[in-house]
């Protein structure tokens, strides 16, 4: 490994934390490494600017940041650098990237993840199973470690689990030996130059499996369901809408899974802490990737019993004098508000609103019409005025509590109309920069108070 990299020089295309893994990784290997980026030197943030420095990595930023690419030996790029960008300076077989190079380099079987949505859920699922089984187990890509910062941990025996992105598989030529496609609709179409390309670089998931390899494929959408004959892998499916094939299904609120003619109930739906129909789709395919990789069962029901989710993804803060809260503040879409509320039966105290991400409300405004369960909602941020003009037939019986100046307020609002057995529930369908930093700093806000809830009980 030392070899391949050894006085090359290399650019690594961006300063984030997956290129700045890149640069010392390679820095290490004996490679000459520039980090390139659009931002200058000065912009660059103080502690990433120290350790450049004392890893000896030069760093050339601004707007030409491109222009001398021609004298670099490989060219690892970030997954937010288009390639198509890059071409016009550099032949394609000199780019790379963290992926590509982590795949050529690693030792042991890799389960990969991919989908429009759930990628993140069921990642961190099969890792949890797969700890749980006592595997020596790593995860990483989009969510966790970049994975060049524990290759050098890993062996034969190991496994790793890789969140991947339509950017990361953009230009992969190879797949994983496990491989989930899962939910697969229109996004990133700011990034990708239309439908088909995006929907293409997912399918790179598949197409350089083999005959000794697993695709795991979500039926319920077309372009994952009709994946399977982009790959040479043994194919297996998960649905929440049919059964009968050799996969991972959903019958009468009950998971199922069906290998090699021989099905099996695992666990009850209603016994499976992670809310939502959306959710059961992730743990159909977290199931049946755990179990192709030698998790059993009794290890995949202990997870699915006490899984309570990603930090700010439906996340079960706390239940305070029989009131479920909820932080979901990575909805900043309609689409996932409509997913979050659609996940609860018990009345539910919505918190809507949020800076604007020109999205179109109709849809959201009708599952609000339609779900008789919310008994009132927490309007907040510039958007929420559009929200509550497409809500319709349950105006009058939701009741609409406007004017929160930040977290402590709306949280105290939620509190006295709350009654035992309520769900009070921050899913804004916005993004947050009116009122906050980030969805995370939102998220954040939202468990303090709420646990501040809890400190005086």
């Amino acid at each position: 490994m030392t070899n391949k990299f050894k006085d090359k020089k290399v650019a690594v295309l961006g300063i984030g934390a997956e290129g700045l893994s890149s640069a010392r990784f390679l820095k290490e290997k004996g490679a000459q490494v520039t980090v390139l980026d659009q931002k200058k030197e000065d912009e660059i943030d103080k502690d990433t600017r120290k350790i450049l420095r004392e890893n000896d990595i030069e760093i050339l930023g601004g707007k030409e940041y491109l222009k001398n690419l021609l004298k670099y030996d490989l060219v690892v790029r970030s997954p937010g650098v288009k390639l198509e960008l890059l071409e016009k300076y550099v032949l394609r077989d000199k780019i790379t990237s963290q992926i590509k190079l982590f795949f050529d380099l690693c030792p042991c079987p890799i389960i990969g993840v991919t989908g429009t949505k759930g990628k993140g859920t069921t990642s961190s699922l099969v890792y949890e199973m797969l700890r749980k089984q006592a595997f020596d187990v790593y995860l990483g890509g989009n969510i966790g470690k970049p994975p060049l910062d524990f290759l050098d941990k890993l062996n034969a025996q190991s496994v790793v689990v890789l969140e991947l992105s339509s950017f990361q598989l953009l230009d992969l030529n190879k797949s994983p030996h496990v491989a989930v496609m899962l939910m697969t609709t229109s996004e990133h179409l700011d990034y990708h130059k239309d439908l088909e390309e995006y929907v293409d670089a997912k399918r790179n998931i598949l197409k350089f499996q083999t005959k000794k390899d697993f695709a795991i494929l979500n039926r319920d959408y077309i372009a994952s369901n009709e994946s399977d004959i982009h790959t040479n892998a043994k194919v297996f499916y998960v649905s929440t809408e049919r059964n009968g094939y050799e996969g991972c299904s959903i019958k009468d609120n009950e998971v199922f899974l069906k290998l090699n003619g021989k099905e099996d109930k695992i666990i009850d739906a209603s016994e499976i802490l992670l809310p939502g129909k959306h959710n059961l789709e992730n743990v159909s395919a977290a199931v049946l990737a755990a179990t192709l990789s030698g998790v059993s069962k009794e290890n995949i029901v202990l997870v699915l019993k006490t899984f309570k989710g990603l930090e700010h993804r439906l996340e079960l803060v706390a239940t305070i004098n029989g009131v479920k809260y909820y932080d979901d503040s990575f909805s900043t879409t309609p689409e996932t508000a409509m997913a979050a509320i659609e996940a609860f039966k018990e009345p539910e105290i919505l918190i809507l609103g949020g800076s604007s991400k020109n999205s179109d409300f109709t849809e959201l405004g009708k599952v609000i019409s339609l779900h008789k369960n919310i008994k009132a909602i927490i309007g907040i941020g510039l958007e929420w005025t559009k929200i509550k003009s497409k809500i319709k037939n349950q105006k009058s019986k939701i009741k609409i509590i406007e004017g929160c100046k930040n977290m402590r307020e709306i949280v105290q609002k939620a509190v006295l109309i709350s009654e035992p057995g309520d769900v009070a529930l921050l899913s804004p369908a916005c993004a947050s920069f009116d009122m906050f930093k980030n969805y995370k700093d939102r998220g954040n806000q939202f468990k303090e108070e709420v646990k501040k809830l809890t400190d005086m009980v």
